[in-house]
């Protein structure tokens, strides 16, 4: 019997020696039955509807009991107990983390490096390794207390989206990368999406971290060196990512609320990462015994904070938007004894909207409460802190298109939405086409031990992650 090798190189001879003889629609048969049995195609595509090959949209298969167990299994890697996961960065814990995702990017046949801060990156090269790569990712440092999908589906699902077309006989043109981003969460030094500000060139905050201490006075630096980074140098500039370095980055993540869930809808596609600030604000008071001073006489700095808290809510809510937040999350009183005037408050503050001059001007009306609240009180507004006050972030076009195909393709439902939480697609996407794939989680619980998203929805998640980054590998 013939084989199918030899068949197709007589298919192929024949259409050399017979000119003329193609398809309708002009389509060269030979063409189109090598592409067929190859998996991917011979030729540059031209549009995004036409990237693929049949042959692997149908053999697109997601190894879901393995991603589950390997979820399970990071979540062991925690300073709390099961089911909450406590992740801090450059603890001995995270270091572990770490060291379980590079091995499966090993196991993945990944070429993996690390840069001076911890980012961690898994290359599978294509065939024109010169052209920037796609690459895809998030985190995997966990806040006190919270949950195991947070991030991590991002890094495990991209793991195994490589491994999906690993499969399905993929050979992508532009390599893809996953990225393990340091510390995405602020929970040591108080900065958020450390490791994806860096790469996006912050040479404001590659300066601050030479200053920068945790709540037990343990530098940066010397915190990352016990973790095995920075080496001898405190220069972290070479972590920034080289103009063009990627051609497009996509990540996935739990939605983190519960609008797909409620809608019964499998995949949101993010169009805008919401604009995030972050305020510090200290309040001081003559504090006194708490039976001895008379009401009139006090200057509490503790009530001072509990109205600007009051204050954050009705200017918000006041905004004329649903997408204005604000959040007080954080409120110390001192000296913090029941019996003890607060003679001194510090309060911090989150604030996100999609409209950045909209969200600034709900900062300015809390900065003139809190000048009012000072007067009116009695006490000193000692500091009023803007610690961020980033931009918002708009997807790609393109890389919207590509996800929005992936899923139709894929026969899942999809919607257009806007990420209130902000990700480190929010930096990529200052170097970078930009694009995130949402995915239904439990009531819209995060943060919490109770997060939790459904095996069939991350399965769904990493197939159009996978398509979408064959998309963009072969454009």
């Amino acid at each position: 019997m013939m084989s199918l090798r030899f068949l197709l190189l007589l298919l192929l001879l024949f259409q050399f020696s017979v000119p003329g003889i193609l398809a309708i629609n002009n389509e060269d048969p030979t063409t189109k039955t090598m592409e067929d049995f190859s998996g991917y195609p011979i030729h540059e595509p031209t549009d995004y509807s036409f990237a693929l090959p049949n042959l692997l949209l149908s053999s697109v298969s997601v190894d879901t009991p393995t991603l589950q167990n390997q979820i399970d299994e990071l979540s062991t890697f925690s300073d709390t107990s099961s089911p909450s996961v406590t992740r801090i960065l450059y603890t001995e814990k995270d270091v572990l983390a770490r060291r379980y995702i590079k091995n499966l990017m090993g196991l993945s046949g990944l070429s993996v490096r690390e840069d001076a801060v911890g980012n961690i990156f898994g290359r599978w090269d294509g065939y024109e390794p010169d052209l920037s790569a796609v690459a895809t990712g998030s985190h995997i440092d966990a806040i006190p207390y919270s949950g195991k999908y947070d991030g991590v589906v991002g890094v495990l699902g991209a793991i195994e989206a490589i491994n999906v077309l690993k499969r399905s006989g993929f050979k992508p043109k532009r390599s893809l990368e996953v990225v393990l981003f340091t510390s995405e969460e602020p929970t040591r030094f108080g900065i958020s999406c450390l490791g994806s500000r860096l790469l996006a060139g912050s040479e404001a905050l590659a300066e601050a971290l030479k200053t920068t201490v945790d709540g037990q006075n343990i530098s940066f630096f010397e915190a990352a060196r016990s973790a095995g980074y920075a080496k001898d140098q405190d220069d972290i500039s070479s972590v920034f990512l080289r103009e063009g370095s990627y051609s497009a980055f996509v990540e996935l993540h739990i939605e983190q609320g519960p609008i797909l869930e409620a809608e019964g809808i499998s995949i949101g596609i993010v169009t805008a990462i919401a604009a995030p600030a972050s305020l510090k604000v200290d309040f001081e008071g003559n504090g006194g015994h708490a039976g001895a001073v008379l009401m009139p006489n006090r200057n509490d700095a503790g009530l001072a904070a509990a109205e600007l808290a009051l204050a954050v809510e009705k200017h918000v809510l006041e905004s004329g938007s649903i997408d204005t937040v604000g959040t007080v999350g954080i409120l110390e009183l001192h000296p913090g004894a029941i019996n003890s005037i607060p003679s001194k408050s510090h309060v911090e503050i989150d604030t996100r909207d999609i409209d950045e001059k909209r969200r600034n001007d709900v900062i300015e009306k809390i900065h003139q409460s809190a000048t009012t609240i000072a007067s009116k009180r009695g006490v000193r507004l000692s500091e009023f802190k803007i610690i961020n006050q980033d931009p918002p972030a708009l997807s790609d076009k393109k890389v919207i298109e590509a996800m929005e195909a992936a899923s139709k393709e894929l026969n899942l439902t999809h919607k257009l939405m806007i990420s209130r939480a902000y990700h480190d697609s929010l930096f990529m996407a200052r170097v970078s086409p930009m694009g995130m794939l949402f995915i239904p989680c439990y009531k819209g619980y995060s943060h919490k031990p109770e997060e939790y998203a459904s095996s069939h929805d991350m399965g769904n998640g990493v197939k159009v992650l996978a398509l979408t980054l064959a998309k963009l590998s072969l454009n």
